[in-house]
């Protein structure tokens, strides 16, 4: 059985562990896409913008996609001036020969101070316009700064379809985002944006991830470890309760069987009838000693399964505990102990006869424990919707330390002058029944002073019904 709770809690480890991880995971890929997919069209969006710049300054009719892309931008609030753009737009004294002339580039070149290169993309992510770029026409002569583009794929795919929007490589190994356009005439026009700086932040981004996944994996292991312990704490305590009682009922038992044999083997060498009978005598007490000890185990089983079944009725409290007084005083009367019934108040609903076993149970003790002269009182008040029944004597009392161990199974106090007449269920049984009834037992109790048990029941409400039977629970 220890294996298999081992076993049972590593698997159970591993399982929380693989469902932690794999919601870090999700959630690390989700915001690493996310981020991936916010520089994407921030990037493009931009491109879109340089694109619908280049066309108004060449006098080009826009296209639709080009213009909601332009009023996309206007109503993100950003329209930064022609500085901002890197854009110097043709003089209007200039002619349409010398226009002609420029191509393209001339058109929009970049203003001083504005970078293109990547090395003034390194300190930080500008997703607006400064790191975007319009690609030089194949018979331009380069600008200083922007990247040499030659992707004969875009351009064509562009002459094909109208416009083109790919993710492409330089010879030095960089990312660039391109963005081509067909203007007529079979030309193009190009604007790019280098992704260097995106790529490093996300790359930092995961490495990030990365250590944060490698320290949580850890502090899971563990916390994994530590869930699925306290997972299998009440089958390990299951267990080893099970265990315990074997060990205890093993134990009681045996002391009667030992008995048993020794008084039959000493009945059959017996040559006295007077020794035989006495033998025979001892044999029925330990017969009915193990009887009731068997029937107290049945009885905690049921308890334990919740398959006590009650019968419920009314019962009010002052007949109950009046015939009960009258049942113990007798008794109570041959040890020369004062047995009292107080003040009893209210009525409950439950199984008379099991109640009045817990209840005998509680007066059983305070007898064996209360010397000769002693009282003992038993009332009953209604505190709220709770009716609180107390036996309380002025007996032996019982020490703190021993106290959180009375309802423990077979647990008797060392020491005390019943020690060793019971087999130690009965509280256990006790309080099971009271259990049962929706109720809950109190002990207050000090050495040479007394003891105070509160048996604790709902008050009963309307009856609404028949009486009927109900599984405990």
């Amino acid at each position: 059985m220890q294996n298999m709770l081992r076993t049972l809690r590593f698997r159970l480890s591993l399982l929380y562990l693989a469902a932690s991880l794999g919601l870090v995971a999700l959630l690390g890929v989700g915001t690493y896409g996310l981020l991936a997919l916010y520089f994407q069209r921030s990037t493009d969006l931009a491109l879109q913008y340089k694109m619908s710049t280049e066309f108004h300054v060449r006098g080009l009719t826009l296209p639709a996609e080009l213009a909601a892309a332009e009023q996309a931008w206007m109503q993100e609030g950003t329209q930064p001036a022609p500085a901002s753009l890197g854009v110097t737009p043709i003089p209007e004294s200039e002619s349409a020969s010398d226009e002609e002339d420029l191509g393209a580039e001339a058109t929009l070149q970049p203003v001083a101070g504005v970078p293109f290169a990547e090395s003034d993309g390194e300190a930080r992510y500008d997703g607006r316009l400064a790191p975007v770029f319009v690609v030089p026409e194949v018979r331009s002569p380069a600008s200083v700064g922007v990247p040499v583009v030659n992707d004969p794929a875009a351009i064509s795919g562009a002459l094909r379809k109208g416009f083109d929007l790919r993710t492409t490589s330089l010879g030095d190994g960089r990312r660039l985002r391109l963005l081509t356009y067909r203007i007529g005439n079979g030309s193009v026009l190009q604007v790019g944006r280098l992704l260097s700086d995106q790529d490093r932040l996300l790359a930092q981004y995961l490495a990030g991830l990365l250590i944060m996944g490698s320290t949580a994996s850890v502090v899971l292991a563990v916390a994994s470890w530590a869930m699925a312990g306290r997972s299998i704490k009440p089958a390990q305590q299951a267990w080893d309760q099970q265990q315990q009682f074997i060990s205890n009922a093993s134990h009681e038992l045996r002391t009667p069987l030992t008995l048993l044999r020794a008084n039959a083997d000493y009945a059959l060498r017996s040559r006295s009838a007077a020794e035989r009978e006495k033998s025979l005598r001892d044999i029925l007490d330990e017969c009915d000693y193990m009887n009731r000890m068997v029937e107290d185990l049945l009885l905690l089983s049921r308890l334990d399964a919740h398959r006590l079944v009650l019968a419920v009725d009314p019962v009010a409290l002052p007949e109950f505990l009046s015939e009960t007084v009258r049942q113990v005083e007798r008794i109570a009367t041959a040890k020369g102990v004062t047995l009292t019934l107080g003040p009893v108040q209210g009525s409950v609903r439950g199984d008379k006869v099991r109640m009045r076993q817990a209840l005998l149970v509680v007066l059983d003790n305070a007898l064996r424990f209360t010397p000769s002269g002693g009282t003992i009182s038993l009332s009953a008040q209604v505190h709220g919707r709770e009716v609180v029944l107390s036996v309380t004597d002025n007996g032996l009392g019982i020490s703190r330390e021993h106290l959180p161990h009375i309802f423990e199974r077979f647990y008797q106090v060392p020491g005390q002058p019943g020690e060793g007449h019971g087999n130690g269920l009965g509280l256990s049984i006790a309080r099971g029944l009271v259990e049962a009834h929706r109720g809950r037992m109190a002990v207050t109790s000090r050495k040479d002073v007394g003891t105070t048990v509160q048996i604790i029941f709902p008050l009963a409400g309307p009856r609404t019904g028949p009486s009927r039977s109900v599984r405990g629970t």
